[in-house]
Formats: C-alpha cells, sequence, structure tokens
C-alpha cells in the first residue's frame, strides 16, 4: 500500500508519545495516518473525512473511548480498535459491548498493533468476508454449512458460531458467549463455554483440517479469526 492513495487510519491518544510512535509505526508500513488528541475531535474527524481505521484510546479529554465509539457507530462501521491501559478496563468495555472491533492492552508491541491493524483492514476490504464456499449461516434450520459441509453442532454451539460469526476479528468475552447461549439465565458457570468452544474447533476441523481460527484471548475470552477465501 502506498501513502496517500488509502483514507488515513486515523491514531486518537492523548499523550504524544504514544501516539508518535503509532504513527511511525503506520507510516513506516506504508499506510497514511494522522493523529487527534481528544474525543470531540476524533468524532468530528471520523465525521468529516474518510478514515480507513481508528485506534482509539479509552482514556481521553472531553469524550472518552466508549462515548466516541459509541458516537461513532451511529453513522460509520470504520473499524475500531480500543488500546486501553488495564486488564480490568478491557473486562469493563467487552460487558459494555460499545461496538469495538478489537481491543489491545498497553503496554503494547506495537508490532501486534500493526498485526490487528492490518487484520482489521483486510476484513473491511472484504478480502475476508464471510461469503460461500466458506461457511453459510441457515437460521431456520439452526445449522452452519462450512465449506458445503453441514456442521453437527448443538443448538447452543449453533449460538455461539453464529455470534462470533457476525464480526470476525472481534473479541468477545466469555459473558458475551454464554449470553448468545442461555439468554434468560446467568448462573451457569462461564467456564462452560470453553468445553463448547473445544467441540466447536474440533467439528469445525473436520470440514477444514486447516482451520485454527478460533483464538483465547487470555484472561478474557474469544477471538474468530475468518480463513482466507481459496482461489
Amino acid at each position: 500500500m502506498i501513502a496517500g492513495t488509502e483514507p488515513d487510519v486515523l491514531v486518537v491518544e492523548d499523550d504524544a508519545r504514544i501516539a508518535r510512535l503509532l504513527l511511525d509505526y503506520l507510516r513506516a508500513e506504508g499506510l497514511p495516518a494522522r493523529w487527534v488528541a481528544d474525543g470531540p475531535a476524533a468524532v468530528a474527524e471520523i465525521d468529516k473525512a474518510k478514515v480507513s481505521l481508528v485506534l482509539l484510546d479509552l482514556n481521553l479529554p472531553g469524550l472518552d473511548g466508549i462515548e466516541v465509539c459509541r458516537k461513532v457507530r451511529t453513522f460509520s462501521d470504520v473499524p475500531i480498535i480500543m488500546l486501553t491501559a488495564r486488564v480490568d478496563e478491557l473486562d469493563r468495555l467487552l460487558g459494555l459491548d460499545t461496538g469495538a472491533d478489537d481491543y489491545v492492552c498497553k503496554p503494547f508491541s506495537p508490532r501486534e498493533v500493526m498485526a490487528r491493524v492490518k487484520a482489521q483492514l483486510r476484513r473491511a476490504a472484504g478480502r475476508l468476508t464471510a461469503t460461500p464456499p466458506i461457511w453459510r449461516i441457515d437460521d431456520e434450520n439452526l445449522s452452519i454449512c462450512w465449506r458445503e459441509r453441514r456442521l453437527n453442532l448443538t443448538v447452543l454451539e449453533f449460538r455461539i458460531v453464529r455470534r462470533m460469526l457476525q464480526h470476525p476479528g472481534r473479541v468477545y468475552s466469555r459473558t458475551q458467549l454464554l449470553d448468545s447461549m442461555h439468554p434468560d439465565e446467568r448462573d451457569i458457570s462461564d467456564r462452560a463455554i470453553d468445553s463448547h468452544v473445544k467441540n466447536i474447533r474440533r467439528k469445525i476441523q473436520a470440514a477444514d483440517p486447516d482451520f485454527n481460527g478460533i483464538v483465547a484471548v487470555y484472561g478474557v475470552g474469544y477471538r474468530f479469526d475468518a480463513p482466507d477465501d481459496p482461489d
């Protein structure tokens, strides 16, 4: 990608040192990037100009990252990666279901952030779009076909997979996945999710042995990384 040929990545960060570091890495990857330092400026910038992706700090002056994300989601589906300083903040963000596409905890590896940025840009560009022959969801029959093979899923497994397929690349907490399984029941251990995910992985790999895209996010939950569509 050549700088200047694509919409900018917008870095929203009130710490100038961190912002400059992110800008340097983005530009080194050939990604045009610019920076704003507060919440209201971020909302205005995304509203008025084309932005390819937003790196959004949680703790901002004016409006915090949660409110920025909620406001942006009223008019844009631009990919948003939230940057947060503590794991307990990450738990809170996931519980609020802000509409962010991914979350990275500080201190972070810039290389990890760049990998997350590239993954979200690929998905937004449609190169990882969930279209046949990868999978098809049949809500009426509570079934999913994976590369033209029907997965032998239980009803609860279907609900988990369906939730994750709605937003490939997004991190889901165990609580959010439990809500998909049992929307009216909250007295089930969240560790039940781990057992279901293990079974789901096994069943998908029976249809697609190379698939390894349900990724455990330590201390939080799971992320589904969509496979490449075969040529």
